[in-house]
């Protein structure tokens, strides 16, 4: 019998768990270790932040999944591997601290005969001075309780807007270096919606606040759309949204530091700047959650098996060379660890090889430089690739990975969408092909395939975004057939 551990429980980790159980049966084991009790469809956070979802809509407790699912369940956080063993015992292993209430503070060394970290990010609030909602001065919609209390904040702004006081929301990203850009992008609209049905637009200035080099960069260098027989760069198609909204953007910006009521900033140029605010919803930096590493004898060797940014090393290119160097060959494909071949790392948990987006600093070095982004379909499509490799593994004996899943190769989409009614809501939906650009293959077209990467707006995007939250929380909860729904 082999055993899989799995550390994480978020789209990537999960769905890996789901499809390598289906893949062994009961005659092996899948370990999920998760800090957390209940699974999250993170995008709908947006939603419960402008109080249009209640949370308990985008969250389930993941215990009763895997007890049906035969998913052995540990809700823990995993502090070290052991990727050779200990002096007890060569096999490869895991340090956990439990968080379960009636365990917790427990420790426990977890054996596996292969290991996936799909641990995710760690919310880096403490990167920026006053950034965050539990010791700074700006609200998040990164999980439920964050989103919940970003809706408080957001009503209280609405009343006073009601009774006359103007108010200023920012909406953005905390950090020069941050990703998600999309997310900020689409709550801004979700904001700037809420202020139009509420009747006191005329009163709100909405500025939204990024480190993109222009609109529409998204942390992914921008793209070139098909639309309607003509192309357009999603530059001009969000410049054109951001007009028809009155919405104003500051770009090329790192946040450096945020008081109560005012956002300090540096830009591109060198300036120092500014931004008074009323209501600030700023995305955090990511890095990884600080996972430690032991050789058998004790030693540290964290470093070898982690990037600096605390990711796990892949099968990727991280050989240091100029950005214009840098190809789409260079992104990994089967997300094994180059030191230890039964180690994985997916979904936020992998150490990205470079930026897609060209990297900027200030003058005096301040990094303006928007990660990648690598959530949603492609963490699905790496869970399930991992799983399928190593199933291949463990039933027929497979040396080398067997499935692939490159975002130099594979295709996303991304649906900002804003309200939820089904006749009133509209959405910006952009789908795009592969999702690192590459250059040799589609020099004329930012680097992607023009058929596939597209934009448009309107209530059937909206549509698509309410089934598409329908969907992965059937998908997620493992009912039947649940497998036949794409990443």
């Amino acid at each position: 019998m082999s055993r899989v551990v799995i550390l994480g429980a978020g789209v990537s980790g999960h769905t890996a768990a789901l499809f390598l159980k289906r893949r062994l049966g009961r005659d092996h084991e899948v370990v999920v270790v998760s800090p957390n009790s209940q699974w999250n469809w993170i995008p709908s956070n947006i939603w419960v932040g402008v109080g249009k979802m209640s949370p308990d809509r985008v969250v389930f407790p993941l215990a009763p999944i895997y007890r049906r699912k035969k998913i052995d369940f540990r809700q823990a956080r995993a502090v070290a591997l052991r990727p050779e063993g200990d002096a007890d015992n060569p096999q490869g292993a895991v340090d956990v601290v439990y968080t379960d209430p009636k365990r917790v503070g427990r420790t426990e060394r977890i054996r596996y005969d292969y290991l996936i970290n799909a641990t995710g990010p760690k919310l880096n609030f403490a990167a920026t001075p006053g950034l965050g909602p539990d010791a700074g001065n700006t609200v998040s919609v990164c999980t439920p309780s964050h989103a919940v209390d970003a809706a408080e904040h957001l009503a209280a702004v609405i009343d006073k807007l009601k009774a006359g006081e103007p108010q200023t929301l920012v909406i953005g990203v905390g950090h020069g270096t941050c990703t998600c850009e999309g997310a900020a992008f689409e709550y801004a609209f979700n904001v700037e919606h809420e202020l139009r049905a509420a009747g006191v637009r005329d009163r709100a200035e909405v500025i939204y606040l990024t480190n993109e080099h222009e609109l529409g960069d998204f942390g992914v260098g921008g793209m070139t759309f098909s639309q309607a027989g003509r192309r357009i760069t999603s530059e001009a198609w969000m410049e054109s949204l951001f007009r028809e909204r009155k919405m104003k953007a500051i770009t090329q910006a790192a946040v450096t530091e945020i008081e109560p009521g005012l956002i300090h900033y540096r830009q591109i140029d060198g300036s120092a700047n500014t931004q008074p605010f009323d209501f600030a919803m700023l995305l955090p930096p990511f890095r990884g959650v600080g996972l430690e590493v032991f050789d058998r004898g004790g030693a540290e060797i964290t470093d070898t098996v982690f990037a600096p940014n605390g990711f796990i090393r892949v099968d990727a290119n991280y050989e240091a060379k100029p950005f214009e160097q840098w190809t789409a060959a260079d992104w990994p494909k089967t997300y094994q660890n180059p030191s230890y071949r039964n180690v994985f790392g997916i979904g936020i948990a992998f150490a990205p090889p470079h930026a897609i987006s060209r990297p900027y600093a200030t003058p005096d070095g301040i990094a303006i430089a928007p990660a990648p982004p690598r959530t949603g379909m492609p963490s699905g499509s790496m869970g399930k690739v991992v799983a399928m490799t190593i199933a291949d593994m463990i039933l027929h004996g497979a040396a080398e990975p067997t499935h692939t899943a490159s975002m130099g190769e594979m295709a996303a989409a991304c649906i900002a969408s804003t309200g939820t009614g089904m006749r009133s809501g509209t959405a910006a939906a952009m789908s795009m092909s592969p999702i690192v650009p590459d250059y040799s293959r589609y020099p004329d077209t930012a680097g992607r395939d023009p058929k596939e990467t597209t934009g448009d707006i309107g209530l059937a995007a909206h549509w698509v975004k309410r089934m598409l939250h329908t969907m992965f929380i059937y998908k997620a909860k493992a009912y039947p057939l649940w497998y036949l729904i794409p990443e």
